[in-house]
């Protein structure tokens, strides 16, 4: 009988999980595609390469030797094209290559709108082994990059800013939101956030858009122009950190169907037999509850991966991501959400919103107004257990119940201060 032939293209956290579930039950062949890097890294470590905390080698989860020893095949190629009637890839290389089931698992590429410039050298993304070698080509030191601009106020765009700071590399962040972040969270936090920011000598511009990036006669970045005012700010590096999108350019030629992401079903079906897609590529065609149809996110990729391997094992197994979470830092302010608060309230929805006097902690806790049930709460600065908050949403538990056993959920380290009380005395005025 044939062995069959599982090829996933990506090396990310999805593809990988993926690959590893599949041969602890099967003995299928395994093949992964990457053009990327020839091994799988932590890709949410970048940051720490870049800031000496760490060297590249130290990215790789597993060991060199792991991938021949799993009978994991590693390829390094650019797929061009997918003919699903054939199940086969075309690699920039010319070689045409067979699957028996295909596994799309490719991530996501930086956002760009269309900015004149922005293909100059110099502009960068984050997501990417490529992004840190040019970040490290283009800012070694602030004697060569002695501004940079980021573009974009989310996650990536305070881990670049970070990063350029432990240079001592000044930065300058656009924002076009009112707030910083507010298409995500209330303008309570996101204020708190925009004084932590500028606390560490960040030029942070709120409500401005970019109007081009200028480049010199090589077409390096020299300048950005700010549409509102016309003013330019002159730089050596310009970050795209404005959100990122599926990276499915080389699908359209093919007949998978696709939105902004590839779409699947809760199977992690495409629309052709035999192809699946995960992690930052996949598009649910319908929504999970409040989740996004595409999560960007590392856990959800991970699951993504370990849903499918069962279904590809014999087992077929629906993809259920259970209650939303996300954790993230700051600079030095930790921040995690559980469950849901929406940056715009929601009728018939109410907020509990409390801050340390330091303006460096705080929780706002989301809960339905007639029946007190607890929807989500986001918190900055005071660390907070998972496994407790998955059970309350689980038990639909009310907001009186969680605010008066918040002390259960502290997952803080001892002495670290404790503001539980406090928290419980201003929700009971």
């Amino acid at each position: 009988m044939k062995q069959e032939h599982i090829v996933i293209i990506g090396n990310g956290i999805s593809g990988v999980t993926l690959a590893r579930h599949i041969r602890k039950q099967s003995d299928k062949r395994i093949t992964l595609i990457s053009s990327e890097s020839e091994h799988f890294f932590s890709r949410t470590a970048l940051m720490y390469v870049y800031m000496g905390h760490m060297k590249w080698n130290h990215l790789k989860p597993y060991e060199d030797k792991f991938w021949k020893k799993n009978r994991l095949e590693l390829k390094q190629a650019h797929v061009e094209h997918v003919d699903v009637k054939q199940k086969q890839l075309k690699l920039d290389s010319g070689e045409e290559f067979s699957y028996d089931k295909l596994v799309i698992a490719c991530g996501s590429k930086p956002n760009k709108f269309g900015w004149p410039g922005q293909d100059s050298k110099g502009v960068i993304g984050l997501v990417s082994k490529q992004d840190l070698e040019k970040l490290e080509h283009y800012a070694p030191n602030n004697k060569v990059c002695k501004r940079a601009v980021i573009i974009g106020g989310g996650l990536i765009g305070v881990e670049l800013a970070e990063m350029l700071s432990t240079r001592n590399i000044p930065v300058t962040f656009l924002v076009r939101e009112e707030h910083f972040w507010s298409n995500v969270i209330p303008d309570e936090e996101a204020r708190l956030l925009e004084r932590h920011i500028k606390e560490h000598g960040i030029d942070l511009r709120l409500d401005v858009n970019l109007d081009e990036i200028l480049s010199d006669d090589n077409g390096t970045v020299k300048a950005v122009r700010i549409q509102e005012t016309g003013e330019v700010i002159n730089c050596d590096l310009v970050g795209l950190t404005a959100g990122v999108s599926p990276n499915t350019d080389f699908l359209k030629s093919s007949t998978i169907e696709l939105n902004r992401g590839v779409l699947v079903n809760r199977m992690l079906e495409t629309s052709e037999p035999d192809v699946y897609a995960i992690g930052d590529c996949a598009e649910q065609r319908e929504p999970i509850g409040n989740r996004p149809p595409i999560e960007a996110v590392w856990y959800t990729g991970r699951m993504m991966g370990e849903t499918l391997a069962q279904t590809l094992c014999g087992n077929p197994m629906t993809y259920k991501p259970g209650h939303w979470f996300n954790s993230a830092k700051f600079f030095d302010i930790e921040y995690q959400t559980y469950g849901w608060v929406f940056h715009i309230p929601k009728d018939g929805h109410s907020d509990f919103y409390w801050e340390a006097e330091d303006g460096k902690k705080c929780i706002h806790i989301h809960f339905e107004e007639d029946s007190r049930i607890f929807k989500g709460i986001n918190t900055f600065g005071i660390r907070l257990r998972h496994e407790v908050f998955d059970h309350w949403l689980t038990q639909e538990a009310t907001v009186d119940e969680v605010i008066k056993n918040l002390k259960l959920a502290n997952f803080d380290p001892e002495f670290f201060e404790q503001h539980e009380n406090e928290i419980l005395d201003t929700y009971k005025k």
